[in-house]
């Protein structure tokens, strides 16, 4: 399972610092804040509990110097706990690659896309609580979340589970370019990325021992790695497309992609060390789920 799932968990903290600041801008929508967020946003500590209140800092300047430290604080401790957590006990090789394109019908692609979105719009927001202007904020957020997943992208390219995975990149591109296209255009970000979960059972012993192995017994172990459960959501505010309107700032439409049916990365087989089949449920068929939501 690739490492980027494990940044949903630091979201937990950086996805509330944005909300909080994107709630005191003056030009962000009342109901630009879907009800399809990530169940982890729940769970996040509030943004003043993330960042020094003003009153504390002498003089304002100290801000960015601040900010920067916060970076490279959270970014390095998080790249250590990825190497204990998912490369240590795999040997290391020289760069290579990896073609995982075909994975998981790209749920995980999605992912790496929301993930991108999510840090680059974290850190944008932090910048603009430092003081820096919109457009600097705006370059600096993108480039911090492209840059940090990149990082994780080189570990996987010098590990011999894994390897440099150029839909990855592509899909990390995509993420921050997303946030950062907006951002540039419009100085608020009308259409969100979103990322929702629900659990899933199995009645067929065989299957749940098949998740179980896969992905975890726990509930936040499904989350980050039951693609079955996962599903991803592009959420656009109608209201911020037509101010003038007599639209409700409240009504978001969203567009969701998931997949169902899956129980092995390219198929739903499992081998053993010897290359002896020990999971065969190839009669499941894989399959994409497209939704279509209003968003309240």
């Amino acid at each position: 399972m690739k490492g980027w799932v494990f940044i949903l968990l630091v979201l937990n903290g950086l996805t509330a610092m944005a909300q909080g600041r994107e709630g005191a801008q003056r030009d962000t929508l009342p109901g630009s804040e879907p009800a399809l967020s990530s169940p982890a946003s729940s769970l996040s500590p509030t943004a003043s509990s993330l960042l020094p209140p003003a009153s504390r800092l002498k003089p304002s300047d100290s801000r960015p110097l601040l900010n920067s430290a916060l970076h490279i604080t959270a970014y390095t401790g998080t790249l250590l706990v990825l190497n204990q957590a998912w490369y240590k006990d795999y040997p290391k090789q020289s760069f290579n690659t990896f073609n995982d394109s075909k994975e998981w019908k790209q749920v995980d692609k999605v992912g790496h896309g929301w993930t991108a979105y999510s840090l680059s719009r974290a850190s944008y927001s932090s910048w603009k609580w430092a003081g820096l202007g919109e457009k600097k904020s705006a370059w600096l957020g993108a480039g911090s979340g492209f840059a940090f997943l990149t990082v994780i992208e080189l570990l996987d390219a010098h590990s011999a589970e894994w390897g440099w995975s150029w839909s990855d990149v592509a899909a990390n591109t995509l993420g921050s370019g997303l946030f950062l296209a907006q951002q540039l255009s419009w100085q608020e970000q009308r259409i969100h990325l979103k990322f929702s979960f629900h659990g899933m059972s199995y009645t067929d012993p065989q299957l749940e021992l098949r998740s179980n192995a896969l992905f975890g017994k726990t509930w936040y172990e499904r989350m980050l790695k039951d693609y079955n459960g996962q599903t991803y959501w592009l959420s656009a505010n109608l209201k911020s497309f037509a101010k003038n309107s007599r639209l409700p700032d409240w009504l978001n439409v969203a567009v969701g992609y998931g997949a169902g049916g899956l129980f092995g990365g390219f198929e739903n087989v499992a081998r053993d060390v010897n290359n002896n089949i020990i999971f065969d449920r190839r009669d499941i068929p894989r399959v994409r789920q497209f939704y279509l939501s209003p968003d309240i």
